[in-house]
Parts: structure tokens; C-alpha cells; sequence
């Protein structure tokens, strides 16, 4: 029998974040499971309350967005632990990607009966990613994202997309995967564990959590309008076709550029490039559905692959 510390986000998914625990909550109980709620007061926090709850030999779960899953995965794989989630912030991409249900009934069993399956993460100068690490007008995005208090949930992300391609300035970035080195004038950079982000944009259609490398995806500088018409792809995962659009693959990427710009790891800031990404494979102990994405590159394939023109 399982028992079940889990790690609420109070201010996630705009205070909903306790409102979807307690139905799942209620069905772990019911089948006679241990729950305890521990309410965080920042990442720090809930970081701490994760480590302590694995130490003690109890299911870690994430009750949040990304961010959270983020934060509180880092401390489950130092501790050993397993963690479960809870989707419950405004883009939900990490339980996107491993195919987590919302439905409490569902979401219950995968908690009480899922085996827990080894995924990887990202590591970004010391800090856990379950996600995706960027750099770039989706940092710039991300940054509105997290100030736009007033914007209703569903229109957040889209608005702060315009408002980002309307002010950002594509750089120049120096990027290097594995050792392999280039040079492009791009906007964005982003190095994935997971494929999506920006709640639900497939920004990495082919990443797997399982593979043990990262899908580094860079969107070069092209007209606004050319820029557009990529970004509109993101949700189905087409960019990738697009000539503009350069896909690379590794266990560890560097990225810098001319001038500071924003980082940001599972929807929240780390710092300014220049930043260091790698792979972790197999470190975290996850509960979750069976892999739900059909089978991606083998260990054969090469490291470095450019988008078809």
C-alpha cells in the first residue's frame, strides 16, 4: 500500500491547484491510501517538503503546473524517490507529454497502481527540467506569461505571444551540442526533454522523456510574417518541415548570445545565457501511464539532424 505526500502549489492554475486534489485525493483514501497535503510557500519550499516525504519512503505528488512538477522532480531524484502529479497549473505540458488523464477517476489509478517508469530530465546549470529549457522570444513570452495577473487563463499564452514577437529582436547565438559548434542569427533557442510547452505547442514533435538526449530546436531569423506563419505550426508540430527551422540532438548543449537574454526552464526564470543544458537519463522515477508516443529516433541515428527544406 501506497502512501502519498502531496505538494500543493496554492497559487497554481490560479488557486485551483487544491480543488483538483481533492477529488483524487478522496479515491486514494478510499482505497485505504495515506494522503497527506503539504501546502508550499515558494519552489524553495515545496522543494524541501518533497525531499523529506521521499526520505520517508512516500509517493511525492506534484499538485501544480509545470513549474512545480519542475521544482519538486529535482528533489524526488535527489532523494530517490517516486513523484506523481496532479496537473493543475495553466499549461500542463510535462503531463501533457507522458499522457497523465485529468479525469480524478483515472488519474487515481495511475497513482495507485502505475508502476513507476524511469524518464529523463534536463539539467540547466544545476536546476532540474522536466521540460524545456529556451531562450528567445518564448523567454520573452514566458516573462509576460508570469506578470499577466489580469488575463484570463485561455487567452494568456496567445497574448502573450503577440506581445512578445511585437518587441523581441532576433540575436545572434553561439550554440554547441555535444562539442559541435554553429553559429546562427535565430529567435529562440530551446533545448527539450519533453515536446511540448507554452501550453500545448509541440515545439519538439519527436523528443521522447525516455531517449536520453534533447531535442534542440532553433527557429532562425526570418521576416515577421515568415515568423508567424512558423509559429502557427506549433500546436500540430509541422514547424519542423519549415527551412527556418533547425532541429539538433545531444546529451549536452551550450547556448550564448551577443547580448543577455532570458532563460527559462518549465515556464519559470533561471537566469541569462549563457546557459548550459544536459540530460539526465533515466533519473526520475515517474508514475504515469505507458508511454504514449510511438517510438522516436534509436540509438543509432545521428546526433545532429537539420529540418527538411
Amino acid at each position: 500500500m501506497r502512501a502519498y505526500t502531496a505538494v500543493v502549489n496554492p497559487a497554481a492554475g490560479g488557486g485551483r491547484a487544491a480543488a483538483a486534489l481533492v477529488p483524487v485525493a478522496w479515491r486514494l483514501r478510499a482505497a485505504g491510501s495515506p494522503v497527506t497535503v503539504a501546502y508550499s510557500r515558494s519552489l524553495d519550499d515545496a522543494c524541501q517538503l518533497a525531499r523529506e516525504a521521499a526520505g520517508h519512503g512516500e509517493v511525492v505528488v506534484a499538485v501544480g503546473g509545470d513549474g512545480m512538477v519542475g521544482a519538486v522532480a529535482g528533489a524526488v531524484v535527489d532523494a530517490g524517490g517516486v513523484l506523481g502529479i496532479v496537473p493543475a497549473g495553466r499549461g500542463n505540458d510535462f503531463a501533457r507529454q507522458v499522457g497523465l488523464p485529468h479525469d480524478p477517476d483515472a488519474l487515481a489509478r495511475v497513482l495507485l497502481e502505475g508502476e513507476p517508469r524511469l524518464v529523463d530530465v534536463a539539467e540547466a546549470d544545476g536546476r532540474v527540467v522536466v521540460g524545456s529549457v529556451y531562450a528567445g522570444v518564448d523567454s520573452a513570452a514566458s516573462r509576460i506569461v508570469n506578470r499577466a495577473r489580469l488575463v484570463p487563463r485561455r487567452i494568456v499564452y496567445p497574448y502573450a505571444a503577440v506581445r512578445a514577437l511585437a518587441t523581441f529582436r532576433p540575436a545572434t547565438y553561439r550554440i554547441s551540442v555535444d562539442g559541435e559548434e554553429l553559429t546562427e542569427r535565430a529567435y529562440t533557442v530551446v533545448a527539450a526533454n519533453s515536446g511540448y510547452y507554452g501550453a500545448g505547442m509541440h515545439i519538439a514533435p519527436d523528443a521522447r522523456v525516455d531517449d536520453g538526449v534533447l531535442d534542440v530546436v532553433v527557429i532562425r531569423a526570418v521576416s515577421r510574417l515568415r515568423l508567424a506563419a512558423a509559429l502557427r505550426e506549433l500546436y500540430p508540430g509541422t514547424h519542423t518541415r519549415r527551412p527556418e527551422v533547425l532541429v539538433l540532438r545531444g546529451r549536452e548543449v551550450r547556448v550564448a548570445a551577443e547580448r543577455p537574454i532570458p532563460v527559462y526552464g518549465d515556464g519559470d526564470p533561471i537566469g541569462v545565457l549563457p546557459v548550459t543544458v544536459r540530460v539526465r537519463p533515466g533519473a526520475l522515477r515517474l508514475l504515469s501511464p505507458p508511454d504514449p508516443t510511438p517510438a522516436g529516433h534509436g540509438p543509432g541515428l545521428p546526433r545532429l539532424r537539420r529540418a527538411a527544406k
